[in-house]
């Protein structure tokens, strides 16, 4: 009898997840608790006319084995590169901007030091030669130990070769794997706007600043990508997020999955010591020898799974993930383009990419997660603006534009403490404020404005506390460790239940690959 399969949640990792079986013969439900598919990659018209990516915002992690093995693009996914892909305006009237063509980074930084435009062709051939060991990590489970099995074996050599394959480089690899990202940037260049452009890929949607160990994989996380066939060159989906989860659903829908949404659910059901199915917040049960959770660790098993089924120690090691969270994310509507005041150079500035405000040195970043930490919103957030219509014009309506601020460091409050509508507001208008000091008028420009906090993020979402990454993404939570030691491979201590999202490894951003490897985790145990 073909086996029944449930997937809780259609983000994209569920989505993914669904597809695999589905495809290789499971009969797969997948139900998600909002009207909409795609968890935070969604596109929805907030405002008459404006399609935003209210959520994730642009693309570069997924994984292109699975664009090719799902034909996305036969079900509707387009990508529009961005170059340049980042624009940084100074307040002095100065630029940096960057992209994919090394000999115009190097002109552009040698404007402000002629060292750092020697050194970063270096600095590229370095995080070049890394992300080709560690890559092809990301597309399967991670080590385990002691191996018990023979993809536990598999894995934990192919880890060795990585590691041997970048010989002399490997102690720098693990300095940039495990250490701060300012003290890496610091080795490698002396210019402050190119070490602040840089760093921001170090902190985002993370709750720590340059200066803390962990961050050089976050940044190295963020460079890895290569969804548009060069690595860091990212891009915008054509018609917003959502229409990469539509084209998964579609992928999914078509090998036989059926996804239904407005299908919260409210139990995980457990009978005979595994689970069996899932009953819905309506009362219906849907019957399952297999359960894959979307969810983040702290609903799949603090809230999903019935008490007193799991380990206390398993419990334990869970209730020591970090869930905090220093996002602002921000959805705009606009009646015409921001007019930046740059003063050195003659043509308008590119608004294809992103476009960085407010953190002209890595220590205004430090100091911005200083004042989080000490439970404040920063005086100077971290601003990171997109501007998606000027590629995608279906967007918005002629001559309008929609836009995304992600901004950070809300302070780690709880989801309840009643001071967060201050802090929105205050948010907002530090954050304005910013881009107003290098776009003069940028706030009259605004139509529409919607501001996310990590409460929002909670509540839309389901991102326990506002994490868009499931979870912190240090050190001690990567690869073997996530979400917690010993349980890194997809499965869990209640036989039939697996996580694939991104709480489990390689983590968070959309990247496809937790679903891929938890469905294949689950065929290796039919």
């Amino acid at each position: 009898m073909t086996r029944r399969a449930v997937v809780i949640g259609a983000g994209h990792n569920g989505l993914v997840c669904a597809a695999y079986l589905a495809r290789a013969g499971l009969r797969v439900t997948v139900v998600e608790r909002r009207e909409v598919l795609g968890g935070s990659a969604v596109t929805e018209e907030i405002w008459p006319g404006f399609k935003s990516s209210r959520a994730a915002y642009v693309l570069g992690l997924f994984r292109p084995q699975i664009v090719r093995e799902l034909e996305l693009a036969r079900h509707g996914l387009r990508l529009l590169p961005r170059q340049p892909s980042s624009f940084t305006p100074l307040p002095d009237g100065r630029s940096l901007t960057l992209g994919a063509n090394l000999a115009d980074n190097v002109a552009e930084i040698s404007r402000f030091s002629r060292r750092d435009a020697e050194t970063y062709p270096r600095y590229e051939t370095f995080l070049e030669r890394i992300a080709a060991a560690v890559e092809p990590m990301l597309d399967a489970p991670p080590p385990q130990w002691p191996p018990r099995d023979r993809q536990a074996w598999r894995a934990l050599l192919a880890g060795a070769r990585a590691g041997f394959g970048l010989g002399r480089d490997l102690p720098r690899a693990a300095r940039l794997l495990l250490g701060p990202a300012r003290e890496l940037l610091d080795e490698w260049f002396d210019s402050e706007p190119l070490k602040a452009t840089l760093a921001t890929d170090a902190v985002i949607g993370a709750f720590a600043s340059p200066a803390s160990p962990g961050t050089g994989y976050v940044l190295f996380h963020h460079v890895m990508g290569s969804v548009t066939g060069h690595r860091g060159v990212w891009a915008y989906v054509q018609g917003g997020m959502g229409q990469l989860s539509t084209a998964i659903a579609a992928a999914a829908q078509g090998a036989g999955a059926l996804v239904r949404s407005a299908a919260p659910v409210a139990q995980i059901v457990v009978r005979q010591g595994r689970a069996a199915g899932v009953v819905l917040e309506s009362g219906e049960e849907l019957r399952a020898e297999v359960v894959a959770s979307c969810a983040d660790p702290a609903v799949t098993f603090g809230r999903l799974v019935p008490d007193g089924v799991l380990p206390r120690e398993f419990l334990r090691a869970l209730g020591q993930i970090d869930y905090r969270s220093p996002v602002f994310k921000m959805n705009l509507a606009l009646d015409r383009l921001p007019q930046f005041q740059v003063r050195d150079v003659k043509a308008p500035p590119p608004l294809t990419g992103t476009i960085h405000v407010g953190s002209e040195t890595t220590e205004a970043i430090v100091t911005a997660f200083r004042e989080a930490d000490q439970g404040e919103v920063s005086q100077r957030p971290v601003v990171e603006m997109t501007i998606p219509s000027v590629l995608d014009p279906t967007l918005a309506p002629e001559g309008k534009y929609v836009a995304s601020i992600f901004a950070q460091y809300a302070p780690a409050k709880a989801m309840s403490d009643p001071g967060w509508p201050r802090r929105r507001d205050l948010a907002r208008d530090r954050i304005l404020a910013l881009v107003e000091e290098v776009a003069p008028g940028f706030r009259d420009s605004i139509l529409h404005l919607e501001v996310l906090a990590p409460p929002d993020l909670e509540r839309i979402f389901a991102l326990t506390g506002g994490n868009i990454f499931h979870g912190a993404m240090t050190p001690d939570r990567l690869a073997s460790m996530r979400p917690v030691p010993n349980w890194s491979n997809y499965r869990t201590p209640l036989s039939g239940l697996y996580l694939c999202g991104s709480g489990a490894h390689p983590g968070g951003g959309v990247i496809g690959a937790c679903g891929k490897n938890a469905a294949a985790a689950i065929l290796s145990d039919r």
